[in-house]
């Protein structure tokens, strides 16, 4: 049997009291999603429990060498690479890059 989806469904609630009660239903939700917000904690943070959570506030202490005589960068990855590796002297593009 077809069936007409655009046409007005014959409802016995009044539009102003579906408007009214659909209002009060979304200021309902408005007020328990503020009072999930008020917690400092993460809620993505809580529900995933993310393993290096403690580790972030860590600063890192690494030592950068400068780039070696022996090396070079490449011009379309920006890595660093020993010399045997290049592919293109005339555009400096490592042999990954050139394949």
């Amino acid at each position: 049997m077809a069936r007409d989806f655009d046409a007005r469904r014959g409802v016995d609630v009044d539009d102003d009291e579906l408007q009214e009660q659909s209002l009060e239903s979304l200021k309902a939700q408005r007020v328990g999603a503020a009072a999930d917000l008020g917690d400092d904690v993460d809620a993505l943070e809580t529900e995933l429990d993310l393993p290096d959570a403690e580790v972030r506030d860590e600063e890192l202490s690494l030592r950068v060498l400068p780039r070696q005589a022996d090396e070079f960068t490449c011009t379309s990855c920006f890595l660093v690479h020993h010399r045997s590796q290049l592919a293109d002297v005339r555009r400096t593009v490592c042999s990954d890059c050139a394949a």
